[in-house]
């Protein structure tokens, strides 16, 4: 810095706000501003879908193609039901992680509806960029796995998980559990697996009670159905308690 030269101020100086000593304020600001962004543009509740990244919409006899396009569909249904309840602000809004998949597919269906829809992306090394349906005002993107998983389900009244990998059943079980040790109320938030096939294969909840990992009220958490038609009576019947 030459002589006189006046230094930069500290919320100015990026190599600060990228420094280990600045994490703190790092984190606040994922909080903060979306915080402020959806409250400016009145969102006041969401439901979430949570699915494969690798679902593609084209591939002839694949079943994630099917997926794809159920998820679409009830995306689509969800969003046509809210957008005519016309409540104060913004109820049940389409919320995914932002990529591409299923998060695409349920993003698709709400801009097909007319309606917004929310992506909150992450940046990993290997970068996802937003997909094409979110609502521009409504996309984010996090650096910190926690912050974004906070505003996933923040303002969620109902959560689909669709089938997925890893993410997915972090995701998935991260809620349950919150659920199960009263960190949510399991009346504040549902939970509805898709793709009854999928999820009887990939997790053994009998087994899980069987050895009595879980207790029996545990299996009562979620519900589970296979179709759209199953799907959006579900979510509509149990989303008007909130209106």
């Amino acid at each position: 810095m030459r002589k006189n030269e006046h230094p930069d101020k500290a919320y100015k100086n990026l190599e600060f706000l990228n420094s280990d000593e600045a994490r703190t304020i790092r984190i606040l600001s994922e909080y903060i501003e979306p915080l402020a962004r959806l409250t400016e543009h009145k969102v006041n509740s969401t439901v979430l879908f949570l699915g494969s990244s690798k679902a593609k919409p084209d591939e002839t006899g694949s079943i994630m193609s099917k997926f794809y396009w159920e998820t679409e569909e009830i995306a689509f249904r969800l969003a046509k039901w809210a957008i005519k309840l016309k409540p104060k602000g913004k109820n049940f809004v389409v919320c995914t992680g932002g990529g591409p998949g299923l998060m695409e597919a349920a993003n698709r269906g709400a801009a097909r509806a007319g309606g917004k829809s929310i992506g909150m992306n992450i940046s990993i090394p290997e970068e996802q960029s937003p997909n094409a349906y979110i609502s521009s005002e409504l996309s984010f993107i996090f650096h910190y796995f926690f912050m974004r998983k906070f505003w996933l389900v923040n303002l969620a009244k109902a959560i689909v998980a669709l089938p997925g990998g890893f993410g997915t059943l972090d995701e998935l079980f991260e809620i349950l559990t919150l659920i199960q040790t009263g960190k949510i109320h399991k009346d504040q938030l549902y939970i509805l697996l898709y793709g009854k096939e999928y999820w009887d294969e990939i997790i053994d909840f009998e087994g899980l009670l069987k050895h009595k990992a879980i207790d029996a009220g545990d299996a009562h958490l979620f519900a589970t159905c296979s179709s759209p038609e199953e799907a959006v009576s579900f979510l509509t019947k149990n989303l008007l308690h909130f209106l």
